[in-house]
């Protein structure tokens, strides 16, 4: 008991100490793990996707369309001009740009002008080309006169002087500092196009390690000024509102630590963000209607109404979807998708109020769930084994991958499972690595003691359940075996050691498969001779009729090998088996330095014997009357009483002749009914009918193997006419050899 307990407290503490590894990654960040959460939140979002509501934004897309019928980009100022006008025309709240026009046109009459001088132009087409409008004074105009946001990228290679902010910031709490990214530089819009337009942000959108846009960021610093991204600013501008309000956690009552950012608000929308002022973007399925091509706004495809009806009270976003100017990003939705699709679906959760959340107390509750079921684990995987903990492992994984999804798809909060499934399986995993290895080697020893006595099957039962192995002496009811080759010492004179080793191998192997078979204990092996046994150390309740088939099945073996007559075989091999059943002491035997598994008792002495009769009644098989008794459906027959050699009882000897199916026959029923009264006479001292019926009897019995049998009786029979025994006489014979 106490070494059981020891190993399940070795699982156990090996358990608790795998928990405790991951529930260290876990407060460590492991960026591979973290990963994996991710993952999984990309395969919530395919599955469940935001459901598509128009959230009045819209994309005008420069689409590989759009290029070749308007023209390779950039485009002239003045088609981008007439672009933005031909918007506001129709009623669009604002028009904002994914595109940085942060070089002039070259398409300007005064760049055009100076280049025709360069290259030997006539004066007065250089005069007259420097006298026209130019290009990005246009744009600027048109800029100023509609609600427009100019896009800038934000990078960290050089330095330049601050991009000027369009909108306040201010900040309720600690300034943010904690994770909100910073920048030394920006890739400015022209100083003209900047200062004209309404308003200003950032297009930068900077993806996780595997490249893909889960986060859109809200705010960044370039230096030390906080600045909106393009999305924040284009809903701030739609609106009307002059600032932007970022709230830190210590503002806020959340928890978290100082300057880590909780939510921003621009006119009537509060943004919950994550610590660095991002967005968790939760992104549809791909809705075609968002997205119009700039070509059938220029070329004039779209009719005034259609453009009202496209256009008017909505956010439309500028960008670039076609494929030479690379602005595609991936996203868990989508391999390939525009990058201005971001900034609008951005703004699009911003006004539906439509978000996903990592909630401040998530990380508290994934540790706790962590501990809790990871312990559960720990103590019940040893009490309860592998194949139910694996039960037990799956519920508790699948039920926090069932919390989590639905927490998904109720709430939009974002729980992460990973770590907790992480832990569960490493507790699973070494606790059963820890017990199949300290079971192997309980197996080993098991295999060690009892694989040269059991059979296969039996070792194996014991190995499954070792608890049913009871070592020490201990009295059961048995049955033994004796079995031995007929003739074997002149055999031995006759051949060559090295011819009898293998001979015996040839002899001892069939019969000792066959024994096993019928699930016997091989006991030991004496010179020829073999010694096994039924019902121990595993309970046999079949044991009798499994040793009367065992025994009749290594005769039917023994018939073959004669045929087949193997190498090394010596001709006609003939066997006598003896069988006994009764109460024995069986366990390990022997001396401190040396232990073997047998059996002793009378019953054992017995049933050595009686296969020593065997010799003198000619037949194969003897066995005892307790067995007897046990086997009232087989082919068995009294053969008579005889006190052995060596025990003061006489017992009654039986032959077996056969199994059910003989005892069955007509033939054989009507020979022993036959037999049977002839032993009836035998005792009665009925010597005249006794011999009339041997006589009768001779030819059917030399058929069942029991010429010697009648033989022995007819000469008995004739020696007690002429000289009847005493009137003590009970039948007995008296065995002079063992």
């Amino acid at each position: 008991m106490f070494h059981h307990l020891t190993n399940k407290r070795g699982a156990i503490l090996i358990g608790l100490a795998a928990l405790l590894s991951v529930l260290t990654l876990q407060v460590a960040g492991f960026a591979g793990t973290d990963r994996l959460g991710l993952l999984l939140f990309d395969r919530y979002q395919r599955a469940a996707p935001r459901a598509f509501e128009d959230a009045g934004v819209r994309i005008v897309d420069i689409d590989d369309e759009s290029i070749r019928r308007l023209g390779q980009w950039p485009w002239p100022r003045t088609d981008v001009a007439a672009l933005v006008r031909k918007l506001t025309a129709a009623g669009a709240s604002t028009v904002a740009f994914d595109v940085v026009f942060a070089e002039p046109d070259r398409t300007s009459p005064a760049l055009l002008a100076k280049r025709v001088g360069l290259e030997g132009g006539a004066a007065p087409i250089v005069a007259a080309l420097a006298a026209m409008p130019d290009h990005d004074t246009a744009f600027a105009q048109t800029l100023q006169e509609a609600p427009s946001v100019l896009g800038y990228f934000l990078t960290r290679e050089g330095s330049a002087a601050a991009m000027p902010p369009k909108a306040g910031m201010a900040v309720v709490g600690s300034p943010p500092s904690a994770g909100v990214p910073r920048f030394p530089n920006a890739i400015q819009p022209l100083a003209p196009l900047r200062d004209a337009a309404s308003g200003g942000g950032f297009v930068s959108l900077i993806g996780d390690a595997d490249g893909i846009i889960r986060k859109a960021p809200l705010i960044a610093f370039q230096g030390d000024q906080l600045m909106p991204a393009l999305s924040l600013d284009a809903l701030r501008t739609a609106q009307g509102a002059g600032s932007i309000t970022v709230k830190s956690s210590d503002a806020s009552g959340e928890y978290g630590g100082e300057g880590e950012v909780v939510s921003l608000k621009t006119g009537r929308f509060e943004v919950p963000t994550t610590h660095a002022g991002e967005l968790w973007m939760y992104y549809t399925a791909p809705h075609p209607e968002r997205v119009v091509p700039a070509w059938k706004i220029l070329t004039g495809q779209l009719s005034a109404s259609e453009m009202e009806r496209e256009f008017s009270g909505r956010i439309v976003l500028i960008g670039t979807g076609a494929a030479g100017l690379r602005d595609l990003v991936a996203t868990p939705v989508q391999d390939r998708e525009l990058g201005v699709m971001v900034h609008a679906q951005a703004i699009e959760q911003m006004v539906l109020g439509k978000f996903l959340v990592r909630p401040d107390w998530a990380v508290g509750l994934e540790r706790s769930l962590l501990l809790a079921l990871g312990l559960i684990l720990v103590l019940a995987l040893p009490l309860i084994g592998a194949v139910r903990g694996a039960v037990l492992g799956a519920v508790l994984v699948g039920g926090v991958g069932y919390g989590s999804w639905y927490a998904f798809r109720a709430d939009g909060f974002l729980l992460d499972p990973t770590y907790i499934v992480l832990g569960l399986s490493a507790v699973y995993a070494v606790e059963t690595v820890w017990t199949y290895y300290r079971e192997e080697r309980q197996r080993a020893y098991i295999h060690r003691a009892f694989d040269r006595y059991l059979s296969p099957d039996m070792v194996k039962r014991i190995v499954d359940d070792p608890g049913q192995l009871e070592l020490g002496g201990e009295e059961r009811e048995m049955t033994v075996l004796f079995c031995d080759i007929r003739g074997f010492s002149r055999l031995s004179e006759q051949l060559d050691p090295q011819t009898i080793i293998r001979f015996l191998i040839a002899f001892l192997t069939p019969m000792c498969d066959v024994l096993l078979n019928r699930k016997a204990t091989i006991d030991k092996f004496i010179g020829d001779a073999i010694v096994a046994f039924w019902n121990a150390p595993l309970d046999d309740p079949e044991q009798y009729a499994n040793a009367a088939r065992g025994s009749l099945a290594m005769v039917e073996r023994l018939a073959a090998l004669n045929r087949d007559c193997p190498p090394d075989w010596p001709g006609n091999v003939q066997i006598g088996i003896g069988l006994n059943a009764g109460p024995c002491c069986v366990g390990n035997m022997g001396s401190a330095q040396r232990l073997s598994y047998s059996l002793i008792g009378d019953t054992v002495n017995l049933a050595s014997r009686i296969e020593g009769l065997t010799k003198l009644f000619g037949v194969q098989i003897a066995i005892g009357s307790a067995l007897a008794a046990h086997l009232p459906d087989f082919a068995v027959l009294p053969l008579g009483r005889v006190r052995v050699v060596g025990r003061a009882a006489s017992e009654t000897v039986f032959v077996l002749l056969g199994d059910e199916a003989l005892a069955q026959d007509a033939a054989y029923r009507a020979f022993a009914a036959g037999h049977g009264v002839l032993f009836d006479a035998y005792h009665a001292r009925d010597w005249a009918g006794a011999a009339a019926l041997i006589e009768a009897g001779s030819d059917p019995a030399a058929g069942y193997g029991l010429a010697k049998l009648y033989d022995l009786m007819r000469d008995r029979i004739a020696g007690f006419a002429v000289d009847p025994p005493g009137a003590d006489w009970e039948g007995v014979f008296e065995a002079t050899e063992k």
